[in-house]
């Protein structure tokens, strides 16, 4: 890899070294060949969710239509990432420009904070349809059900946006360097000139507020929904109930499961490495494996992708 050179006061310095997967070419090109064929996969298992739920009437339910959103999500969470990241295995010189850092420091957080919101929305549609059947077609309804996915991406994209305005206005000293494959507020922090202390804590108070909000929110639902499915006098009728849940706590337990890791996770020689690995699984790993999961555990949407790939 060719060296970088910036002078001690780098303002004038064009960009950042993002460090990706350090290894010799050919291990690059494999890369380069892996990650294509996971992007590819991914972007056509979500958007045949998204044309399964459009053309399949059954599907045009407030449960399909969330998920159906979520695939959507899905698409542009690794659109965030992994193209950026295609082109650094290929580059000698692994920069990225300032703009295009932060631009993709903002999509990918807003994104994921949409994520969040998006889970905690589905398990409040699943609360509704176990524990309130009777109420839930005047409950959930299309009206209410366009709020909320509107309600997602608007918290999802103002939720990190004035941090992000404050840390790109911060001067930056050093080599620049980024040991990872995306553009991350601790690496970027610790670039930074000058160390500020408030901008840190906001960070980590509004990723906080993010992570745990929702997950409480996601466990007390399916709280509620476990003790109403428990009462269920049929075993048929708790396998229909929590066959309707599963695929989604599947999700649920993926996401956050590989986020708390890296959240709690100990600082250790390795921390650099682990970040990688960890981001890459809930970045990258599961919006492949999400579709897989609800298309396998969902029969309506197992008869709609049968009907869809008939089709074509």
């Amino acid at each position: 890899m060719k060296t970088f050179h910036t002078p001690s006061n780098s303002s004038t310095m064009a960009g950042f070294i993002l460090l990706g997967f350090p290894c010799p070419r050919e291990g690059q090109i494999l890369l380069f060949v892996l990650f294509s064929a996971v992007y590819l996969l991914t972007l056509m298992g979500n958007a045949s969710i998204i044309c399964a739920v459009r053309w399949d009437q059954r599907l045009h339910t407030p449960m399909y239509i969330l998920l159906a959103n979520f695939s959507f999500l899905e698409i542009w969470y690794i659109t965030s990432t992994v193209p950026n990241m295609l082109a650094n295995f290929l580059s000698d010189t692994k920069v990225i420009s300032f703009s295009g850092c932060f631009l993709q420091f903002y999509l990918f957080f807003s994104l994921g904070s949409t994520e969040c919101f998006f889970l905690a929305v589905m398990a409040f549609d699943r609360y509704l349809a176990v524990c309130r059947p009777l109420y839930y077609p005047t409950l959930m309804t299309a009206h209410l059900c366009n709020i909320l996915i509107f309600s997602c991406w608007m918290l999802g994209f103002l939720w990190f946006l004035v941090p992000i305005i404050i840390i790109s206005q911060m001067s930056f000293c050093g080599p620049r360097i980024i040991d990872h494959f995306l553009c991350d507020p601790g690496p970027l922090l610790a670039l930074s000139c000058t160390r500020d202390r408030v901008i840190e804590l906001t960070s980590s108070t509004l990723s906080s507020l993010l992570l745990f909000i929702p997950f409480v929110f996601i466990m007390g639902s399916y709280a509620l929904v476990l003790r109403a499915v428990l009462r269920v006098p049929s075993p048929a009728g708790r396998r229909k109930a929590f066959s309707t849940c599963g695929s989604h706590l599947v999700v649920v337990s993926l996401f956050y499961g590989s986020v708390m890791v890296m959240y709690v996770s100990p600082t250790s020689e390795h921390e650099a490495g682990m970040q990688k690995i960890v981001t890459l699984f809930y970045s990258v790993v599961t919006p492949l494996i999400n579709p897989v999961i609800y298309s396998l555990r969902n029969k309506d949407m197992k008869r709609a992708m049968e009907k869809l790939l008939g089709k074509l």
